[in-house]
């Protein structure tokens, strides 16, 4: 069960959006999540508002800055985060023109029984 969050500058076109949607879809799904496990929250923001340094760690960053958040249940491996940071970049790149740079991706990882999925009910508890 992933939550991913897309926080961009503003002015991109809805057609954009669900083409960045799909990429991050299709990567996730490339490291093991279900099909149809889809929850996305597209956040876009006015200049000044989206902060970062644009040479942190080397890496040479624009006003194209898109920072991803992933929250999903813990137990992938190492290859299967580094999979999907490198699907994302990399198709993202293919897809809508961002460069490599500019995509931030952080994974957080929770306990199954931190979900409810609708109904108030705790689908993954047993």
């Amino acid at each position: 069960m992933p939550l991913a969050r897309f926080d961009l500058r503003k002015g991109k076109s809805a057609d954009y959006l669900q083409r960045v949607g799909e990429t991050i879809y299709q990567a996730m799904r490339a490291v093991g999540v279900p099909e149809n496990d889809r929850f996305q929250i597209f956040q876009e923001h006015e200049p000044g508002t989206l902060i970062y340094d644009p040479g942190y760690l080397g890496v040479d960053r624009t006003d194209d800055f898109n920072c991803i958040q992933i929250t999903w249940n813990e137990g992938r491996t190492l290859d299967q985060k580094k999979a999907l940071y490198l699907g994302i970049a990399d198709g993202l790149h293919a897809a809508v023109g961002i460069r490599r740079q500019d995509v931030f991706i952080n994974l957080v990882e929770v306990k199954r029984e931190n979900w409810s999925l609708g109904n108030g009910v705790a689908q993954y508890v047993r």
